[in-house]
């Protein structure tokens, strides 16, 4: 009778122990889906906290790579610059040759179509060319930085010079559209994108205007340091 009554003892509590170690089992099965439900939200977010950001060039002939090889364009010698400082970025180059600041804003919303972190703006050198009056120049362009920051765009304004043969008075009244926007507007403002490279022969092209691979190049190394800042403000 002891006996049995020892088994039906040992019954019970293997049977307890069972029940037990089941409720443990569905406890560790709920904790590991609750786990594995939060690193699925945490690791997308990580992925897209990582993903490379996009910068837009948005110019004339200058950035467009006119009479050059593609490599030795501005928008492919940046983009290697910018990966062998260590940055992973997306650079589409909307540089289009002959564009005007009107021409630019006419077609600004077509640029803005990939979502782009940050704006590098290159316009204005085709309008003192031509003789544009540097108020409409000055309007243009400001409108295209108003429509940008609206979007929430960080924008690098590089600036441009008219040619002396257009004479000191609009010589004066061109150059200084782009130091008052970007201070008006609180943009990022390169002084001159053809800095270091405009009248020096061995940099240009035979048409004396547009920078050849070497004078990309200059240009590139020189933005640099803006365009890493401008990416960095736009993180």
């Amino acid at each position: 009778m002891n006996l049995a009554i020892g088994q039906d003892r040992t019954v019970i509590e293997f049977t307890a122990l069972r029940t037990a170690i089941r409720r443990l089992s569905r406890g560790l099965v709920v904790a590991m889906v609750a786990l594995f439900g939060l690193f699925g939200a945490v690791l997308p977010a990580q992925a897209a906290d990582k993903s490379p950001q996009t910068i837009v060039l948005f110019g004339d002939s200058l950035m467009a790579g006119y009479g050059l090889a593609h490599d030795d364009g501005f928008a492919p010698k940046l983009q290697s610059a910018l990966k062998q400082a260590g940055h992973d970025v997306r650079v589409i180059n909307s540089s289009v040759s002959g564009d005007t600041s009107a021409a630019g804003l006419a077609r600004l919303d077509w640029a803005l179509v990939d979502k782009p972190d940050a704006v590098l703006l290159e316009l204005g050198a085709n309008d003192a060319l031509r003789g544009v009056e540097p108020a409409q120049t000055r309007d243009n362009l400001a409108k295209i930085i108003e429509k940008l920051r609206a979007q929430d765009v960080d924008v690098l304004l590089a600036g441009m010079m008219a040619p002396p043969n257009m004479g000191k008075a609009y010589g004066e009244e061109f150059n200084s559209i782009y130091p008052d926007l970007a201070g008006r507007y609180e943009v990022d403002f390169y002084p001159f994108f053809l800095d270091g490279v405009a009248a020096e022969p061995d940099l240009n092209q035979d048409d004396g205007m547009h920078p050849n691979a070497d004078g990309v190049a200059v240009i590139v190394e020189r933005i640099l340091p803006d365009v890493i800042n401008l990416l960095d403000d736009a993180s």
